[in-house]
């Protein structure tokens, strides 16, 4: 396809982002961080004042970090503490706070409230002048081939524009027009006989700093308080009380709230009666475009994994995007889009659809059964670590896709994300954390391995990025000519990397270990990688090895972009 008349190729946008919810307006940051021109589209006038989404976990938080945002963030959100689950008879049965070692460089668990997150990612866009944001606009036609996309756009105002552009990211939600123009049907089921209550507060006096599920099954009920006064308060409904999508009345509202606070009706933000679903889409991809968030995927809400899932969409795709338009990838790479995300994504949904059934159940025998076996398993150390820890919740670990295995065998840290301590590091030997050194491309972490094995890395031409020295024991990092170097700081580093002396690490822009391996390996990790990579031979010469990561923001190089 090409533009017979109009702007220049190098002003035309690349990407089209149908949908400015906290998976659009995540996935335009990071194509802007990459250098990639996008081009924004939201049907609403403006960002959501509605507070749907109102936990994000430190994956996400670690993504956010990837694109500059972390910063901000903090400002917005309550460093949370997990979520403390009470029985039917009102007494604590766990409080399920994570593995609690920071291993993504966050908290676990933290309460936010989903308008500060839209309007602190869109005034963020404002540092890039390659992406474009219209609201008031909709996608109203598209269509395919090998070469791009066409996309119709209706503003609310003014007549239809065509847009061709080379991806389009459906990012527009449960209702996603991208999803009904592609003919994607969904998987799953609805739940119409849970109606559910959700009633955000201001001038809350609820001060803790986790979640709350209450399993009382004459009235499950969730309240997750929330910064500045703000509260969630969720409520099953019991039959005749009030009908999915009905408003409901201030009285209903008062009597549910009536046992937790006083509230008069300027205090209440919000109050909306709906219920869940457990979908998924037959497909992720359909030739140039891709669906991502609830567009993808939706789920109840018992594990606080919606908002989380479409931005594990957002941080594993938009690499591979930027990669295929500089040329550094092609079809292989993108289709692994699918085979990486949607395992994950089932599996949280089956997991929030469990949670679901056991925590808010209404059945009083079901109740009192949960309730004696958590109590049974508190009682174990392995009991305790299993439901403290959540180590029901699932895998992250990526099995298939860009990842590489010799023989079906590979080290534990292949295909999960690299963990994030604080580490030393730079002339002055300060503390930060690892994401910080290693920036936003590809990076290849040297454990312990002497120069000569880092010139045969080299040799083996694998992708662009960063070189680190890994230096363990308590040593100033001190880096060989085009490297930088990192140390331990408080023992998590040494912790993760003392075995693997003599190795590297292949970490890839969204920080999943695509590679463990020897020396004598890289030609042959080289080899397998040029799969889904185009080979780039690492620099030979200082330079960018130590630039601060924020340097990289306005604009990244990225050379040979395509339209």
């Amino acid at each position: 396809m090409s533009n017979a008349s109009g702007p220049p190729a190098s002003m035309l946008p690349q990407v089209l982002i149908v949908g400015a919810g906290p998976t659009g307006l995540t996935a335009a940051n990071l194509l802007g961080a990459y250098g990639v021109r996008v081009l924004l589209i939201e049907r609403n006038p403006g960002t959501s004042d509605a507070a749907k989404a109102i936990s994000i976990d430190d994956e996400s938080l670690r993504t956010l970090q990837i694109a500059g945002l972390d910063g901000p963030l903090s400002e917005i959100i309550v460093p949370g503490t997990g979520t403390k689950y009470f029985g039917a008879d009102g007494r604590p049965l766990v409080h399920a706070r994570g593995p609690g070692d920071l291993r993504h460089g966050h908290p676990f668990k933290n309460p936010f409230a989903q308008p500060d997150l839209e309007r602190l990612l869109r005034t963020a866009l404002g540092r890039y002048p390659h992406v474009q944001t219209r609201f008031s606009t909709s996608l109203t036609g598209l269509s395919q081939d090998a070469d791009g996309v066409r996309a119709i756009l209706t503003p609310a105002a003014g007549s239809d524009e065509q847009v061709i552009v080379a991806y389009l990211l459906g990012c527009d939600g449960g209702r996603s027009t991208v999803r009904e123009l592609l003919g994607v049907p969904m998987d799953g089921r609805s739940f119409p006989e849970d109606v559910w209550l959700v009633v955000d507060t201001l001038g809350d006096p609820h001060d803790e700093r986790y979640g709350m599920h209450l399993g009382d099954p004459a009235r499950p009920t969730v309240i997750v308080p929330g910064r500045d006064g703000r509260c969630r308060y969720e409520f099953r409904l019991r039959p005749g009380e009030c009908a999915a999508g009905a408003p409901p009345g201030f009285d209903l509202v008062q009597r549910l709230l009536s046992p937790h606070r006083e509230v008069d009706s300027d205090q209440v933000e919000r109050a909306v009666v709906y219920t869940f679903h457990a979908l998924l889409a037959e497909r992720l991809r359909e030739g140039r475009c891709f669906l991502l968030g609830d567009a993808a995927h939706m789920m109840p809400p018992f594990a606080g994994q919606g908002l989380n899932s479409g931005l594990r969409d957002a941080v594993n795709l938009c690499w591979k995007i930027a990669h295929a338009l500089d040329g550094r990838a092609g079809e292989a790479l993108l289709d692994t889009y699918e085979c990486e995300r949607r395992p994950h994504a089932r599996a949280s949904i089956e997991l929030s659809v469990r949670l679901g059934r056991i925590v808010m159940t209404t059945d009083v025998r079901r109740a009192r059964l949960r309730d004696l076996l958590v109590r049974a398993a508190m009682r174990t150390k392995s009991g305790r670590r299993y439901l403290t820890e959540m180590r029901y919740r699932p895998s992250a670990r990526v099995s298939s896709g860009a990842v590489i295995r010799f023989d079906g065998r590979a080290h534990l840290l292949v295909g999960t994300p690299l963990p994030q301590p604080r580490v030393l590091h730079g002339p002055h030997t300060k503390m930060t954390r690892l994401d910080d050194v290693l920036g936003p491309g590809w990076s290849l972490l040297g454990v312990g391995v002497t120069d000569a094995d880092w010139r045969r890395a080299d040799r083996a031409a694998l992708p662009e990025g960063i070189r680190v020295e890994v230096v363990l024991g308590d040593r100033v990092p001190r880096p060989g000519s085009g490297r930088t170097a990192v140390a331990d700081y408080d023992g998590r580093l040494d912790a993760l990397f003392g075995e693997l002396a003599g190795s590297f690490v292949l970490v890839r822009p969204d920080r999943l270990v695509a590679a463990v391996f020897a020396p004598a390996e890289a030609e042959r990790v080289s080899d397998r990688l040029g799969r889904f990579v185009v080979p780039v031979p690492a620099p030979t010469s200082g330079g960018a090895a130590d630039t601060p990561f924020t340097d990289y923001l306005p604009a990244l190089d990225r050379k040979g972009i395509r339209p």
